[in-house]
């Protein structure tokens, strides 16, 4: 069985963690978890696979957008 493509935030919510609960679980700030969440920036490979463990869903399908400058 395939997964849907979803946004970052809510492959977040599914995984049933505030955003001060997932930024612990990952070893950041709560404001870098927002930027990615926002688009504003990106994170960096060994990142996506720290959040892919966390929320128990693949990276293929979590939506990592950039927003343009």
């Amino acid at each position: 069985m395939g997964y849907p493509r979803i946004t970052l935030k809510a492959a977040r919510v599914n995984a049933d963690l505030s955003q001060r609960e997932a930024a612990q679980a990952l070893g950041i700030n709560v404001s870098t978890l927002q930027h990615y969440e926002t688009g504003k920036t990106v994170p960096d490979w060994d990142m996506v696979k720290r959040i892919e463990q966390l929320y128990a869903f693949p990276a293929d399908y979590i939506i990592f957008a950039c927003k343009s400058a």
